[in-house]
């Protein structure tokens, strides 16, 4: 046989066998992933908040990224605009997924212009803004882990993760492999910085992801609770 032909067929053979044996390896791994871990149970939900539509918002039963935009929210269009673009355009198709904004009663006309510069026209019914007083906006954050407080506007660069059974979810060690390797003390990421693109990008993007895999795993029987170490949040409190 022609050297050439054979040489043809070969890596025509290389080409259709490696995808698949890469698809093969991969297989296994997707029913053997770390879940998201919960960082923080018992957040408070938002029965004492109004929307911005006749619908009542709340967390329960829903995958929510949940944010604190204060009394200017105006101000802080950059951090609903990466928002809106890095996160709630990428999986506004999940089933119960919601990006939440908690904003104090009295900004709604703010609220209404922020909705029309970050909406560019495009399909928000998936992201709601709720109306609350200070003290309910308070008490909302205090059930949240984080490492920073509200400023004095009630508003903060940070978003978080709450599942549909109100716990907040996050990583328990947020080490690099250098830091591993460094045998560095493990730390607890528990919000996301959504003025940080790359954090917002990749961390909370790949995060939401693993959640919505667990979930849908739940729904196929397919989910392993085991898998989850039964020390979780002791490890965040010790």
């Amino acid at each position: 046989m022609d050297l050439k032909k054979i040489g043809r067929y070969v890596v025509l053979g290389i080409l259709f066998f490696l995808p698949v044996t890469f698809l093969l390896l991969l297989y296994p791994a997707t029913h053997n992933y770390t879940p998201l871990d919960i960082v923080n149970t018992s957040v408070v939900d938002l029965n004492a908040f109004n929307s911005s539509s006749d619908e009542k918002v709340l967390l329960k039963d829903h995958i929510t990224v949940l944010g604190f935009l204060g009394k200017t929210p105006l101000s802080n269009s950059i951090a609903a605009s990466n928002l809106k673009e890095l996160v709630y355009d990428k999986f506004k198709g999940f089933k119960k997924f919601q990006v939440v904004i908690v904003v104090p009663v009295g900004t709604e006309e703010a609220v209404e212009k922020l909705k029309t510069e970050i909406s560019s026209y495009e399909d928000l019914r998936f992201w709601h803004f709720v109306f609350g007083t200070p003290d309910a906006i308070e008490k909302v954050f205090l059930s949240l882990k984080c490492n920073s407080n509200l400023d004095e506007n009630l508003a903060t660069n940070q978003v978080f993760i709450v599942d549909k059974d109100l716990n907040q979810r996050g990583r328990l060690d947020d080490r690099t492999d250098n830091e591993i390797s460094r045998k560095e003390v493990p730390y607890v990421l528990s919000s996301y910085n959504c003025i940080e693109v790359a954090e917002i990008k990749n961390k909370m993007s790949d995060d939401l992801r693993i959640l919505f895999t667990e979930y849908r795993q739940k729904r196929k029987g397919e989910f392993n609770s085991d898998t989850r170490r039964a020390n979780d949040l002791n490890a965040v409190d010790n």
